[in-house]
């Protein structure tokens, strides 16, 4: 017998691996600096310079750079900013891993602490999290039909969602702010923040579209006489398109965007002053786009005239079962504390969500985490009027999954949308936050497809053994496919028999059956 088949991609976890990588080292003030006063706030990025891949392991090489904004111990009380780069050497085992794989690789700045052990030694420490995982893609093949058409075939309708596209690649956001006419030329650029809001991905007709804003800041000195302290905030909204052939706007996209690089640089303008400053993020997309085809799966054969056995493969077919954009908002009130004066002016604040926990709730996916939000502000202090805060506003959300279970498995991105901080008074500033939540739900379907089937010749003793026409009381779970491949009959002598008019039988009636075969 010639299997009828359907031809679809399947996308799987070859293999994945976690690591933390830990730093303790001091930083020394560089010569040209002043010695650190007091230290106002502190950033750290990782950057990954090569991914060498080897048989079961993955060499990560990079750095983590460590910025810090701070006043410096002199009369003038000046602030200033440095940097120190600690290298990353870290190898990640991945059982399976072979060369040409490609390595999904994602971090996290778990701890990040600066002291000071003089005003011109720093103890820098911190924990990264590395997360490493491979996909394989593989073809499965559906069972559909027979071609012999006069086999009896037990068929079920279901929903399959393919792979349709799987791939990686960039895109590139450029932008020149200038400054406010009143504001005097950039000195020198102290501290800037790089954030990515209100992300909006879709899937059309072969490419992809992602829309959301970059939100900007920059902390400098002016070239005027007493170096006096400037900022500028400025979003840029962005849109734009990435190539992604085979993909259309029904499909279903699971897509990540993270930032693999960003920088800000002082640029002249047209007179050739330099008041201007350029913006380059560059956004790294991980695109996976699936397609739900509707099929009518092959379950069981059979035929009066011969035995057939099916032989089965197990597999685990995806279906989509909800795709949800869920909001999420937190407002919450941080005090300053009292030894740092009363705020006059909120400069600028910037945060990053990070989910702590998820787990599957009755019709839902339970989202419990922190926002960590840092806040830039000013004090009534002439000699140093800079200072900074960090305040977690723990947050906690049901993303609605109507019939998720055990069987389903998630897949959630968290990412800011807005971000507001205002002044209540001099001591307490009120959050204001919304976030998206967004969560695609597959349910999978552990199948035993039948990949073959065995014809072997009917049992004679059996067959013999056995009435020609004979009564059956119908049992509970019993179908009339059941009954009809068990009594070697078919379920249209069934139905003419009993003059049925549907398939549907009731448990303890009375069927007449007749075989169909000469014993």
């Amino acid at each position: 017998m010639e299997l009828l088949t359907k031809q679809m991609q399947m996308l799987t976890v070859k293999c994945q691996a976690i690591s933390q990588v830990t730093f303790d080292e001091d930083l020394n003030v560089p010569d040209v600096k002043p010695d650190v006063g007091r230290m106002i706030q502190k950033k750290g990025e990782v950057l990954i310079e090569d991914v060498q891949i080897s048989e079961g392991a993955a060499y990560i090489k990079g750095e983590l750079v460590i910025s810090l904004l701070y006043v410096g111990d002199s009369e003038e009380r000046r602030i200033h900013s440095l940097q120190g780069r600690l290298p990353i050497g870290e190898t990640l085992h991945l059982n399976g891993l072979e060369n040409g794989d490609k390595v999904r690789l994602k971090w996290e700045i778990e701890d990040l602490s600066l002291q000071l052990i003089n005003s011109r030694k720093l103890s820098i420490k911190a924990l990264v999290t590395f997360m490493a995982g491979v996909d394989e893609t593989g073809e499965v093949r559906l069972p559909i039909g027979l071609v012999e058409e006069d086999i009896s075939q037990k068929k079920q309708p279901i929903s399959v969602m393919g792979l349709a596209v799987h791939k990686k690649d960039t895109m590139r956001i450029k932008e020149e702010i200038a400054l406010a006419s009143n504001k005097p030329n950039i000195y020198e650029l102290l501290w800037d923040t790089i954030e990515v809001r209100g992300l909006d991905i879709r899937t059309e007709d072969d490419k992809v579209t992602v829309k959301g804003e970059l939100f900007l800041f920059a902390l400098y000195s002016g070239n005027d006489d007493n170096n006096s302290l400037q900022w500028l905030e400025h979003s840029v909204p962005f849109a734009q398109e990435v190539e992604c052939l085979g993909c259309a706007m029904d499909m279903i996209p699971n897509i990540e965007v993270n930032v693999s690089q960003s920088d800000l640089k002082v640029k002249l303008d047209g007179d050739g002053e330099e008041r201007m400053i350029g913006v380059d993020v560059v956004l790294e997309l991980e695109i996976k786009v699936y397609e739900e085809e509707e099929l009518s799966l092959l379950l069981d054969v059979y035929t009066p005239l011969k035995e057939c056995i099916p032989i089965r493969e197990t597999q685990t077919l995806e279906s989509l079962l909800v795709k949800n954009f869920s909001k999420c908002k937190v407002n919450d009130r941080v005090k300053v504390e009292e030894d740092q004066g009363k705020i006059l002016q909120i400069c600028h604040s910037d945060g990053m969500v990070k989910v702590d926990d998820t787990r599957i709730v009755e019709n839902g996916i339970q989202v419990d985490g922190v926002v960590q939000v840092r806040i830039l502000y000013i004090v009534g202090d002439d000699d140093m009027p800079f200072y900074s805060m960090n305040a977690m506003i723990p947050f906690s959300h049901v993303v609605e999954a109507k019939g998720i279970d055990q069987n389903c498995v998630y897949h959630l991105r968290a990412d800011l949308e807005q971000l507001s901080t205002t002044m209540i008074d001099s001591d307490e500033i009120e959050v204001k936050i919304v976030m998206n939540l967004n969560a695609l739900v597959v349910r999978q379907n552990p199948q035993g497809l039948i990949s073959g089937i065995e014809e072997q010749e009917l049992d004679k003793e059996k067959l013999h053994n056995m009435p020609g026409i004979t009564g059956y009381l119908v049992q509970p779970q019993d179908t009339l496919w059941d009954i009809a491949k068990a009594f070697y009959t078919t379920i249209d002598t069934i139905m003419e028999l009993n003059e049925l008019e549907s398939e549907e039988i009731k448990p303890y009636d009375t069927l007449i059956l007749m075989k169909k075969v000469e014993s």
